[in-house]
């Protein structure tokens, strides 16, 4: 049976996720709120983030940026989480 969670991004019952997608309470906290779909909109909005900022996954400075960022899309907390000005999608937040 699939398992459902309240999305906080898309608000509503939606597919969650299988396992915890980040390390820590954060990580737990993503399970227990955000669906499959919107993960996925996330790692969209993660590799442009990455490309748009030349960031490295193996910097901890890297990481911690990377982090307000999914703070900011998946829960609208912190100043981050927003599309970079100039950039636009055709779904999810912009």
């Amino acid at each position: 049976m699939t398992r459902t969670v309240q999305c906080k991004v898309l608000g509503r019952e939606a597919e969650g996720l299988d396992e915890a997608p980040w390390p820590g309470e954060l990580g737990q906290r993503i399970y227990e709120n955000i669906s499959a779909e919107a993960w996925n909109d996330w790692l969209q909005r993660l590799q442009m983030i990455v490309n748009e900022n030349q960031l490295s996954t193996a910097d901890p400075e890297s990481i911690a940026l990377i982090e307000r960022h999914m703070l900011g899309f998946l829960f609208e907390e912190g100043d981050l989480g927003g599309l970079p000005a100039g950039f636009r999608t055709g779904r999810g937040k912009k």
